[in-house]
């Protein structure tokens, strides 16, 4: 079984919902129920941390456990240099010193997709593919990860890819919130992802796409609707990920998994 040292907390703040969870970084699992919130609206900093104390206190973990944040935003030097679908108050934003303040604790605090990208490179759909994976979760926005034989390229935004003749970003026009919003069908969605992918292979030649976000549940009604040169797999975590790689980068890592460099 294991034990607290091997295990971690992660929280993963989107756009629409605030999740968290207690991992077993040795198997890359959820060894809790997952709890969820949705992110208050206006996502302003002091509401965020209120909804993140909720979520912590009903897992009922100990307090000396690690933790782990992921968040929609650019990441660097704990600052969050951006905020799409949150507040503009993130903008150049103390984030991490803030949580760190707020939850009286020290914590571990990155880019949503990164983290998803960890995960599914160290237990999921990317675990030892060797070249270029990227990884994309379809939700409220698109959120992507760029790992190169292990190395995280962070903060890759390709979600905000530009629409040529078009003010709105790739992932006003190709997000899962875009289908819910314009109803449009999984064929006609599937048609809007095919111009991303071809742009996003156009552009990096992948070796492996992984689609995450809650969609991915739903893989088998588009992904093979999609033509592309690289495979395109759905995350083996789906909207877990983000709670698993915030969780897993939260603690040293484990002899039993790859170092991710």
């Amino acid at each position: 079984m294991a034990t607290n040292a091997s295990r971690a907390i992660g929280v993963d703040i989107g756009g629409t919902g605030i999740k968290a969870g207690i991992v077993d970084l040795e198997a890359g699992e959820l060894v809790s129920d997952r709890i969820k919130v949705a992110t208050p609206a206006g996502a302003e900093p002091a509401d965020v941390l209120t909804a993140v104390h909720q979520v912590i206190e009903r897992l009922e973990a100990p307090a000396d456990m690690p933790l782990g944040v992921a968040f929609p935003a650019i990441v660097k030097g704990g600052r969050t240099l951006s905020a799409a679908n949150v507040s503009a108050t993130w903008v150049g934003f103390e984030a991490e010193k803030f949580f760190e303040d707020g939850l009286s604790r020290g914590i571990h605090f990155a880019n949503d997709a990164d983290v998803a990208g960890i995960a599914e490179v160290r237990y999921g759909a990317a675990k030892d593919v060797e070249g270029l994976v990227i990884l994309t979760t379809l939700g409220t926005g698109i959120g992507s990860a760029m790992i190169y034989d292990g190395v995280l390229v962070p903060n890759s935004e390709l979600g905000h890819l530009q629409r040529a003749g078009h003010k709105k970003d790739a992932e006003h026009f190709a997000a899962y919130s875009a289908m819910e919003r314009e109803e449009l069908s999984w064929e006609k969605w599937a048609k809007r992802l095919q111009w991303y992918y071809d742009y996003v292979e156009f552009l990096f030649s992948p070796d492996l796409i992984v689609v995450g976000g809650g969609v991915s549940k739903h893989s088998e009604n588009f992904l093979p609707l999609l033509k592309l040169r690289a495979p395109i797999v759905p995350a083996k975590h789906r909207n877990n990920a983000g709670i698993i790689g915030s969780a897993s980068l939260a603690v040293p890592v484990p002899e039993a998994l790859p170092a991710v460099k």
